[in-house]
């Protein structure tokens, strides 16, 4: 019986010591660089010991609460160390973090908390009337603040004394860290069920991949809540020993002084944030001269823009990180020794990553030939909380299912071409719409296009184009058809041509083409 008992402890220590958790990542970073700026937001400067030391803080306070692991903590909020700090404490004590897109209110932030299941809840300050607002809607047993609130409070925690170890929790590599719901663009959102395994993975793959090193000194500006700013850029960089300066959002005059100022070094946005710097006034009278690594996806770049992009700024390394989050998110990536000879490539699979491109039969199609991505990998989500149809639709004979359109080169470079939802059908012929947007924005006079396919009684569906002018720039919609017509087989030329002075897009960068069918329908 002795015998036997030793055994067992002997494997749990074992096991214990083995694990390879995201906080035993952090700690581990920690360990290497205690006394270096690991995050700052605002006045505030938190070096690697001290944030791991609030981590644990946070992480022991949820606990005190009531809260088990395994239990869901939802996160109502704008990018801040608080929000980083709940983040860090979930992971910590077990729990399973829930990121909500701040831009949710009413019956949208409802569905996410009670859906999730969350037994707590915490906002910004000044979105608590959100909250409040649902009353007894929200299922949740516990409700606080991120940012400095009266009660339970993520920031007042971190800061206090007190609670500084790590709590001793039994949580495995297979447990769920994360709820990363997504977009909800076709229908209601599913949360995607990130393990600590997962998420580990696909921080290998990104270091790997990105060039992501110590020496980094990066700025962060799109939401905490989507998982490319948090999962291909701030852990990881948190995880090597990087410094990290936060902001709510990305300005561009904010940026461009920070950059000047701070000597970042690193930058990540979506093509729709890069277009915005190119075209603000500031781009050209700022010294941005220290970025070494810009990063880019969440959307596809148009071509004409990332060559302005590298000639505006040479010493510039490009990289375009293409993924999604059910696989955590990051998948192929095209770095900058690779852009010369294809700039319109996504890149190739990064290390944890099996991708194939196949047809509605799952067959590999041939180099050149579209079809839909699929992926098999260790990054892969467990499924969708609470939706054992959805999941079962998502996968099939062993691989997921991305819903992205593309094909792959002879040797093996990914290339999107669409969303299988924004393919046009128009007459009976199927058209890309990113092929005729590349096409307009060879235009001088153009500064953004979005191509959408509308109903037409003749057509099925009308190539459609909703462009913003560059600033100053004069032209109306048939020069742009003419243009198109010079470069487009005539059934790709836009049918109709609608002109705005902004395009809709979320919190996180990303062009709203649904609100643009909408509006135009």
């Amino acid at each position: 019986m002795n015998n036997n008992t030793s055994e067992h402890v002997t494997a749990g220590q074992v096991r214990r010591a083995s694990r390879n958790l995201i906080g035993d990542a952090l700690r581990r970073s920690v360990r290497r660089n205690p006394d270096k700026e690991a995050l700052r937001f605002g006045t505030r400067a938190w070096r690697y010991a001290a944030l791991d030391t609030a981590a644990n803080r946070v992480a022991n306070r949820l606990l005190g609460l009531g809260l088990v692991p395994g239990d869901r903590v939802a996160a109502y909020g704008r990018n801040s160390d608080a929000y980083v700090l709940l983040w860090l404490g979930c992971v910590r004590a077990g729990l399973i973090h829930v990121p909500v897109n701040y831009a949710l209110i009413d019956a949208e932030l409802a569905y996410i908390v009670n859906q999730s299941g969350a037994r707590a809840l915490f906002c910004d300050r000044d979105m608590a009337g959100h909250v409040v607002a649902l009353g007894a809607t929200l299922g949740c047993e516990w409700q606080g603040t991120l940012d400095g609130g009266s009660g339970h409070d993520v920031l007042a925690w971190a800061m206090a004394t007190g609670f500084e170890e790590a709590p001793a929790v039994d949580v495995d590599e297979e447990d769920i860290a994360q709820l990363l719901y997504t977009s909800g663009t076709t229908a209601a959102p599913k949360g995607a069920m990130m393990s600590h395994r997962a998420l580990m993975a696909e921080y290998t793959s990104t270091l790997l991949a990105t060039d992501i090193c110590a020496e980094d000194r990066s700025l962060a500006s799109l939401p905490l809540y989507h998982s490319a700013q948090m999962h291909v850029f701030l852990m990881p960089q948190l995880l090597v020993g990087a410094s990290t300066l936060l902001v709510q959002a990305p300005q561009a005059e904010q940026c461009f002084e920070l950059i000047e100022n701070e000597r970042v070094t690193s930058f990540f946005a979506p093509p729709t944030v890069w277009i915005s710097f190119l075209r603000h006034p500031g781009f050209d009278q700022s010294d941005l001269s220290s970025l070494q690594k810009g990063y880019y996806g969440a959307s596809i770049m148009p071509v004409p823009v990332l060559q302005e992009l590298a000639a505006r700024l040479p010493a510039l390394s490009l990289y375009n990180c293409y993924g999604q989050s059910e696989v955590a998110p990051l998948a192929t990536v095209l770095r900058p020794a690779e852009h010369a000879q294809r700039p319109a490539s996504a890149g190739r699979a990064v290390f944890n990553v099996d991708m194939r491109v196949v047809d509605i039969n799952m067959h590999d199609v041939a180099p050149g030939e579209m079809g839909e991505i699929v992926h098999r990998s260790p990054q892969l989500m467990s499924g969708y909380w609470n939706k054992p149809e959805e999941t079962a639709a998502a996968f099939a004979d062993g691989w997921f299912r991305s819903g992205d359109v593309g094909y792959l080169d002879e040797a093996g470079y990914l290339y999107i071409t669409d969303r299988i939802k924004d393919i046009i059908k128009t007459g009976g012929v199927v058209v890309s719409s990113r092929e005729v947007e590349e096409c307009l924005y060879l235009h001088p006079a153009v500064a953004e296009v979005a191509v959408i396919g509308l109903a037409d009684p003749r057509w099925i569906e009308a190539v459609t184009a909703v462009v913003c002018l560059k600033e100053g720039a004069q032209v109306d919609a048939e020069v742009l058809i003419a243009h198109a017509h010079a470069h487009l087989a005539p059934f790709k030329v836009p049918k109709r041509i609608h002109f705005v002075e902004d395009m809709p897009r979320n919190a996180s960068g990303k062009l709203l083409k649904r609100e643009l069918r909408v509006r135009y329908s």
